[in-house]
């Protein structure tokens, strides 16, 4: 969960489902929190990439200067998920055993959708073996964190979202690898084996930590809960500035290719994953969610994986997606917002939702 995004118990109150409240003074307590959520989260989705995007320029100008700290990209991946551990409480995962199969599918989705349309893109454009591997392992990666500042954004269901993430990323040791040995071996030599540790050691034990530290001080994490959204752009910015400063000839030669590649893959990512939750008859939020769970990937550990395992170049994608899912999912949010509006404004909107 990003930590300028909503609680989930916040958003669930500002669901237009829930019973209003008696007293006008609960009300307008309520919509002055609201709406300084809705503030942080905008600053959130409008800043964030806008401080990715200025690392890759940096990156692109000064490559001899950003590449240094290419030796990190592994450290500071691990801030970040430390930082995602400190968000989650228990009740993030209480989800699973009240609503499992919105969550299951979600999930499913994750692992199903991207991978195989990181695939189906690789092979339709041709992409050169490094790039190929580099979007398919894009796919192959969790949903991303800043995936549940934009299901808030959009309506949808905050707190299915960062349960939705939460799993994905547990489960990350295990598929992340052995799918991008399934897809991405025909490109790259792929060590699945080293690579589910390098998972284990840069996501899922900074997870479990940052769950421990925040159970064992909750109030001192509470204090410093705003301020983690902007180490993690911090790192993040990092990632990608090494990342393109190791694969700067790389962005001059096939920048558009794969501009075109991330764009592909993220927008059929939100569709499919809209479309699967929809066809399982899952309600719109859920829907929404599931969308923008299966379309937002953790590109930054993509990024760091594909550095590691196959080349600069290989990260390049990854670096691309940083920048531009934060973008679309700003978009997606307001179409999902003027979608309610006009449902809203419609005799049958009470039934469409």
């Amino acid at each position: 969960m990003t930590p300028s995004s909503p609680s989930p118990s916040s958003a669930s109150s500002s669901s237009p489902s829930d019973p209003e409240s008696p007293g006008t003074s609960g009300d307008d307590a309520h919509v002055v929190a609201s709406a300084k959520e809705d503030s942080s989260a905008r600053v959130a989705v409008t800043v964030f990439p806008l401080l990715v995007l200025g690392a890759a320029a940096f990156g692109f100008a000064v490559p001899g200067v950003a590449s240094q700290m290419a030796p990190w990209v592994n450290v500071l991946l691990g801030i970040i998920m430390f930082g995602m551990g400190l968000t989650l409480t228990l009740p993030d995962f209480a989800l699973v055993a009240r609503r499992p199969l919105p969550v299951l599918i979600g999930v499913v989705a994750q692992y199903v959708i991207m991978p195989l349309v990181g695939l189906g893109i690789s092979m339709a454009l041709q992409l050169p073996p490094e790039l190929a591997a580099g979007v398919i392992l894009v796919g192959c990666a969790p949903g991303g964190t800043s995936s549940n500042v934009i299901s808030y954004l959009a309506r949808a269901d905050t707190a299915l979202s960062v349960t939705m993430t939460s799993i994905s990323t547990l489960i990350a040791p295990l598929l992340t690898p052995a799918l991008t040995l399934l897809l991405a071996g025909q490109y790259m030599p792929v060590d699945g084996g080293d690579m589910a540790m390098s998972i284990v050691k840069i996501v899922l034990l900074p997870v479990i930590a940052g769950l421990i530290v925040r159970l064992a001080f909750s109030r001192v994490i509470d204090r410093i809960l705003p301020a983690l959204p902007w180490i993690s752009v911090l790192a993040i910015s990092c990632v990608v500035a090494a990342v393109v400063g190791k694969s700067a000839d790389k962005v001059m030669e096939a920048g558009l290719l794969v501009l075109l590649a991330v764009v592909l893959h993220n927008g059929l990512g939100y569709a499919l994953g809209y479309g699967a939750a929809r066809v399982l008859r899952q309600p719109v939020r859920a829907a929404r969610t599931v969308s923008i769970e299966v379309g937002m990937q953790n590109s930054g550990l993509a990024a760091g994986l594909a550095a590691q395992y196959f080349s600069p170049a290989a990260a390049l994608p990854a670096a691309v997606f940083s920048i531009w899912h934060n973008l679309s999912g700003a978009l997606l949010a307001s179409i999902y917002r003027r979608s309610d509006a006009r449902r809203t404004a419609s005799p049958q909107g009470a039934d469409a939702a």
